[in-house]
């Protein structure tokens, strides 16, 4: 059977307020985000986010909408203000770094913040909605 693309994916992404579908949502982005492709010869992927910021200030601007929309969506999830503070935190500082026109990508290859907001997002579905946990199947 034919694997979609991580492009194709989002096709199918569900588009409920469910916390199952927000999940499905938030990692279908950071993967296009931070994990889009694999650089040759080495085990770091790159994704969107970089690339976006080899423009400058716009791409560190769109990036930076992105990843404040997975902190929206952190916010529809009920999580509390600081988290969704650490969040915007996270987004900010990958924004800032991104300002630096060119040299910018270099620190958002390896801060990545939407990563981290992932992380944070997982954590409090595990703890407050733990139906939505899936088993990895990589």
């Amino acid at each position: 059977m034919n694997q979609p693309t991580r492009l194709q994916a989002f096709d199918q992404l569900p588009m409920g307020r469910d916390p199952a579908s927000v999940r499905r949502r938030i990692e279908a982005v950071e993967r296009v985000m931070e994990g889009l492709f694999t650089i040759p010869g080495t085990n770091r992927k790159v994704g969107l986010d970089v690339i976006l910021d080899l423009l400058p200030i716009a791409g560190s601007t769109a990036g930076a909408a992105i990843g404040s929309w997975l902190a929206w969506e952190a916010r529809n999830l009920g999580m509390s203000k600081a988290q969704i503070a650490r969040l915007f935190g996270n987004v900010g500082v990958d924004w800032l770094l991104g300002l630096i026109p060119f040299v910018g990508a270099i620190p958002d290859f390896f801060f990545r913040s939407n990563t981290r907001n992932l992380r944070i997002i997982k954590r409090h579905l595990d703890k407050h909605h733990p139906a939505t946990v899936l088993i990895d199947q990589r």
